[in-house]
């Protein structure tokens, strides 16, 4: 799917949406149910051996619009459920319900959840092949890992604002031609689109002024050797 700003590297595997490179051997996208069965072997031909899936246990169902995807397929790869917060969480629901949809709401969530950021940080360092970290839209849950990944890469802040846009746009063209309607979102376009843009990308740029990435790994207890092994593979 074709969207985003075009310093994000796109991953083209079928059925993907908002597959794009990370940084180094980490990649991002969204439902891992939306991937065909050549999708998940262009996946593993990629390098990838790893799927962390940052959702909540009720999310990880299959639809009827999904493709059929025999199990051998999936069979390949060391699935892992890593979800970046408590769903049942009364502040956060409160600050962020329905779901995380906004960057403006990352900071409450690395407030509230420091332990399962940091088990994903975990995970990432540890991982096996390349990894591919996704949520249900690739856009917020992603985003907020992108956003820490990049960030220890060194990245700009309008590079990682060109990520958290390239999941956006691409989201949003997915609501255009989806054959299942969101309970939530519509696809908008022209100035409602460019508003959204505009203020999604002022959010980010302004939790990325005050964030630190390796200060709040460390301080939440992820270890020196296992920040050093992240760093390497974001290389």
């Amino acid at each position: 799917m074709s969207a985003g700003p075009d310093s994000v590297k796109r991953a083209s595997w079928e059925g993907a949406v908002n597959a794009r490179r990370i940084a180094g051997d980490i990649y991002g996208m969204g439902r891992a149910e939306w991937l065909t069965e050549a999708g998940w072997r262009q996946m593993y031909d990629d390098g990838v051996r790893t799927i962390v899936d940052l959702r909540n246990d009720g999310e990880r169902t299959r639809r009827e619009t999904d493709p059929d995807v025999p199990p051998e397929a999936r069979s390949l790869f060391t699935l892992l459920n890593c979800p970046t917060e408590e769903p049942d969480h009364e502040e956060f629901r409160r600050l962020a319900g329905p779901y995380m949809s906004h960057p403006r709401q990352y900071p409450d969530n690395l407030r509230l959840f420091p332990g399962n950021i940091v088990a994903i940080a975990r995970v990432l360092a540890q991982a096996e092949g390349a990894v591919v970290v996704h949520c249900s839209a690739g856009r917020d849950r992603t985003g907020l890992v992108a956003t820490l990944l990049l960030q220890l890469r060194g990245e700009s802040a309008e590079t990682i604002a060109d990520h958290y846009e390239f999941g956006l746009r691409g989201i949003n063209e997915w609501h255009r031609i989806s054959p299942y309607r969101h309970p939530v979102e519509r696809y908008i376009s022209g100035p409602d689109l460019a508003a959204r843009v505009e203020d999604t990308r002022g959010a980010l740029l302004d939790l990325v002024a005050e964030l630190d990435a390796e200060r709040y790994l460390i301080e939440h207890g992820l270890e020196q050797d296992e920040l050093k092994r992240l760093r390497r593979r974001l290389q």
